[in-house]
């Protein structure tokens, strides 16, 4: 079951997260369980195999709005620094790879919430 203190373990900024929320435990915590159930992280690994640094740019962008609100910081870092990447269109052969970390975050984030 997800608490603040194991998100704290992950590494988020609870205490930021939770002031966004109005201080509201469960509403943060159900923000959260849906943050790590979002389906634009696959999606966003997609565009990035296809080659489609738009539609990349758009899900990363998405995905990172949301994490920076809930202040998850360990995938936030990792999401906002592709993100500006993909602004700037950049041509990476490591996307593949970065997408996998970010994938690898989720997941334990989605382990938290089990």
């Amino acid at each position: 079951m997800l608490t603040l203190e194991l998100l704290r373990t992950f590494g988020a900024d609870v205490d930021e997260g939770m002031a966004r929320c109005m201080n509201n435990e469960s509403f943060y915590l159900r923000l959260v369980g849906k943050a790590a159930a979002d389906e634009g992280y696959e999606r966003l690994r997609d565009a990035l195999e296809a080659g489609d640094l738009v539609a990349a740019f758009e899900q990363a962008h998405a995905l990172k709005g949301v994490l920076g609100n809930l202040s998850l910081t360990p995938l936030f870092e990792l999401v906002s620094a592709l993100t500006e990447q993909l602004r700037a269109r950049e041509e990476r052969p490591d996307y593949p790879e970065t997408a996998a970390l970010i994938l690898a975050k989720r997941d334990e984030l989605r382990a938290l919430c089990e």
